[in-house]
């Protein structure tokens, strides 16, 4: 007897599955027979997509952060995601408290570490070069090496100050120093200049809010992508929407997709104020703005799972795999005519939208916030 038995499971490429789940773990994925039992079951019928739990790579969920705070399962189960990361809200001086309040969390939740020992308590947490530490950057991800997933950067002139380059070029150091783990690097206005960043960048390094339609992006006045950017890609750096309040274009989004330059990861920046009053919502709000701009369901869901589990280092989430963690996102994809709106205030008609229903993180069922108001799932 399993714990769980998900049976006519719609997979994004239309198949139909059955998935069977132990110990936290996915035990068996295909059509089970009927006579196979479990605690629970929970018969989709074939009416409802499963994917892989949606992997949020850039949120803000630390409760005590002065400018950006959330509570991880208003960001994580109940809209649907089953994994969340936090981008930077803390460096060495709060990360501990940040897992500790987040362990009593249903969502999965990990940290980019900010390389600013402070975090984000002011704009401008990398204008200070004493506030980067190298040992106690060091120090933080050996206490918690379950926990920090990555390094996190803001290149932007509010952020940095006078110091240019130096704070990435500090990060590219401690990367080197700590394994090789991920770095994020958030692009804003400049200076740095984002061809200067993006040369210094290699090969699993994310560049976040890469649709941001400020000067500073990464296409040209004409629409073409930025030599920096094309070489940086060329040599596996990765990029990640990062939406947020003030970093979603759909017109770049929109011109880049067009010409194959897609994302890596689809990822929020949500917080409670842009959760709230939008233009971000969600993750499903911001995953259904790229069927406007020209991506498929098969691709959206890829940037929110496998994508994302590779680009993290999260070796056992992200796909729908005998042994890997059992965290499954259920959803449908509605057909209704919906105003979207970018960080820059524009409104674009959409015609569809994702509808998170149930989160299962490690087997365990959660109804979302949709879920709950649309009674089509009882758990």
């Amino acid at each position: 007897m399993y714990d769980l038995i998900v049976r006519r499971a719609k997979l994004v490429d239309g198949s139909l599955t059955d998935i069977a789940i132990q110990n936290g773990k996915f035990a068996a994925i295909g059509t089970l027979d009927e006579s196979i039992t479990a605690s629970r079951t929970l018969d989709l019928q074939g009416k409802y997509w499963v994917s892989a739990g949606w992997i949020d790579a850039h949120v803000h969920c630390y409760p005590k952060s002065p400018i950006y705070h959330d509570e991880a399962d208003l960001i994580g189960v109940a809209t649907g995601v089953t994994t969340v990361i936090d981008a930077g809200s803390t460096g060495a001086d709060d990360v501990e408290d940040l897992y500790q309040l987040t362990r009593q969390a249903k969502t999965n939740v990990y940290a980019f570490l900010n390389i600013s020992r402070t975090g984000i308590v002011t704009q401008n947490e990398l204008a200070d070069m004493a506030q980067i530490d190298k040992l106690c950057v060091h120090q933080a991800i050996k206490k918690n090496p379950q926990f920090i997933v990555g390094l996190k950067a803001r290149m932007s002139s509010s952020v940095v100050g006078e110091n240019g380059l130096k704070p990435l070029l500090r990060a590219k150091e401690m990367q080197k120093e700590n394994n090789q783990l991920p770095l994020m690097v958030h692009i804003g206005n400049n200076p740095p200049n984002l061809d200067d960043i993006a040369d210094v960048l290699d090969a699993g390094d994310i560049v976040t809010h890469c649709y941001n339609g400020k000067p500073n992006r990464i296409l040209t006045p004409e629409g073409q992508l930025r030599d920096a950017i094309k070489r940086a890609l060329d040599r596996g750096v990765l990029l990640d929407v990062g939406h947020g309040s003030a970093s979603f274009s759909f017109d770049v989004a929109r011109t880049a997709i067009k010409q194959g330059i897609l994302p890596h990861t689809i990822s929020s920046d949500i917080y409670c104020r842009n959760r709230i009053n939008g233009p971000v919502r969600s993750l499903a709000h911001v995953m259904s703005k790229f069927f406007i701009c020209g991506m498929t369901l098969e691709q959206i869901i890829a940037c929110v799972t496998l994508n994302a589990a590779k680009a993290l280092k999260l070796s056992a989430k992200g796909q729908l795999e005998v042994g890997y963690d059992a965290d499954l996102t259920i959803f449908e994809t509605r057909q209704q005519p919906q105003v979207f709106v970018d960080s820059d205030n524009v409104s674009v008609e959409g015609e569809s939208c994702l509808v998170p229903l149930v989160a299962v993180v490690a087997g365990e069922a959660v109804l979302t916030d949709e879920g709950k108001a649309n009674h089509v799932i009882t758990l």
